[in-house]
C-alpha cells in the first residue's frame, strides 16, 4: 500500500526522460531520450533532435538568443522562448487547456499527444 501511495505521490518528470509533460520545460543542456536518441536544448538556443548523433530535426533557432528554454505548455504547444520571454519557435500546436506529453519514440519520432498534434516525421 506505501509503494502504490509513493507512486502516485512522486512528480511525474522523474519516472522517465523520454517524456516531456504539459508545464515542463527543458533549460539549455537538457535533454530527453530514448535510446541513441536525443532531444537537445542546446546552449546556442537551437532545439535539436539527433538519432545516434546524426541531426534529423531542428528548431532553427540557433543564434537568436541566449539562456533559452523550451516548454511544453499546458495549451499543447511546444514553444522555445529568449531568456526574456519572447518566443522563438512553436510548433504551432495549440489547443485547449489540457494535459499534454512529449515523447521521444521507439520508432525516432517525436510526437505530442493529448491527441497526435505534431511529429518530427522521423520514423525509421
Amino acid at each position: 500500500m506505501l509503494v502504490v501511495l509513493l507512486l502516485v505521490a512522486a512528480p511525474l518528470c522523474c519516472m522517465t526522460a523520454s517524456i516531456l509533460y504539459s508545464g515542463e520545460s527543458m533549460k539549455p543542456g537538457e535533454t530527453i531520450s530514448w535510446a541513441n536518441n536525443q532531444l537537445v536544448m542546446q546552449r546556442d538556443c537551437d532545439l535539436v533532435y539527433y538519432a545516434n548523433g546524426r541531426r534529423l530535426w531542428a528548431s532553427k533557432t540557433s543564434g537568436m538568443g541566449s539562456d533559452c528554454y523550451c516548454t511544453l505548455q499546458s495549451d499543447g504547444n511546444m514553444v522555445v522562448y529568449d531568456n526574456k520571454g519572447t518566443p522563438l519557435w512553436s510548433s504551432d500546436t495549440k489547443r485547449g487547456q489540457g494535459f499534454y506529453v512529449l515523447i521521444a519514440q521507439k520508432d525516432r519520432n517525436l510526437v505530442i499527444y493529448g491527441t497526435a498534434r505534431w511529429a518530427t516525421n522521423t520514423t525509421i
